[in-house]
């Protein structure tokens, strides 16, 4: 297979920190990282905890934690909790108290920057698992896309990136090279959806009778996410904007129009500079500095972005 290419100005823009990755002045803590993606994606696990690992690490999260940590937009911020509770480098393992308890975007968003650090070209992806709940339903999720110089683009889950957890979701795959039918990017899913290929039903935050988080209009709100991450705003999962921002659950014809078109930017391959001009003109996706947060402990607020 010949060597993969990626456009320079396309490696430059994804190698490069965004306002969200950047460690600014904690940057001195990447000294001592790794190169090599995979030993990256550990590292950023054993620095965090997911809110629902719990029970599996043996560990009692504390309400404040459970509730706020995940709050944190930047990744500075993220490594001065992580720091705080435990100062040792930060290729070194923390127990499960030290750690910092997050979502699926934190994890990514640390090997993401771990990655930049390298000149690395990565970025952010949202989309929806079927590896991570009950059979023939896909969760809400974020990975990590990461550049390959033999392969190309390839999507990895660092929230994966620990022995422990692997046997726990029954995981068969590298999670340094998740299959892209096993995790499809929100662009793909809608565009199944809307084929008639798959029920959207069966994609969301949790299954349907579970609650109402799922259907088309959370697969649309994953997609204004995904085109914020594709140009480097990685905002909150829960941060809503835009054209059907909020959780309505109705979605006219011209708001699934609209979204038919914008999927064809943000699926597999992406076209960079259609996803950059998108982003940049329209007024109903683009990310505006103030968004509303939908925070699932803390509720609604504005918050003005930096």
């Amino acid at each position: 297979m010949p060597p993969a290419r990626l456009a320079r100005d396309t490696a430059a823009f994804y190698a490069a920190q965004s306002a969200f990755s950047d460690p600014h002045g904690l940057g001195r803590f990447y000294t001592e990282l790794p190169d090599d993606p995979a030993q990256l994606a550990r590292a950023a696990r054993d620095l965090m905890l997911h809110r629902l690992d719990g029970e599996l690490f043996h560990h009692v999260v504390p309400q404040d934690r459970l509730h706020n940590d995940a709050e944190t937009r930047y990744l500075d911020d993220i490594l001065r909790i992580v720091i705080e509770r435990n100062d040792a480098p930060l290729t070194q393992r923390r127990e499960a108290g030290d750690r910092f308890v997050g979502v699926c975007r934190d994890f990514a968003l640390l090997h993401c920057s771990f990655l930049r650090h390298t000149g690395t070209p990565a970025r952010l992806r949202s989309g929806f698992a079927d590896y991570l709940g009950p059979d023939g339903f896909h969760g809400d999720h974020v990975v990590t896309e990461y550049w390959d110089n033999e392969r190309g683009w390839l999507l990895a889950d660092p929230q994966l990136a620990d022995p422990l957890v692997i046997s726990a979701w029954g995981v068969d795959f590298d999670p340094m090279d998740v299959p892209r039918d096993r995790f499809l990017v929100a662009g793909k899913a809608w565009r199944v959806i809307r084929a008639g290929d798959a029920d959207p039903a069966a994609f969301g935050l949790h299954p349907p009778e579970e609650g109402p988080m799922f259907g088309e209009w959370f697969v649309a709100h994953d997609i204004r996410i995904d085109l914020a991450a594709l140009n480097k705003v990685e905002t909150l999962l829960w941060d809503t904007w835009g054209t059907d921002a909020g959780g309505h659950r109705e979605m006219t014809d011209e708001t699934c129009e609209l979204y038919d078109q914008v999927s064809l930017v943000v699926g597999d391959d992406v076209p960079f500079d259609a996803a950059r001009k998108l982003f940049a003109e329209h007024e109903g996706l683009r990310t505006p500095r103030t968004v509303v947060s939908l925070a699932p402990f803390n509720g609604p607020s504005e918050v003005t972005l930096r």
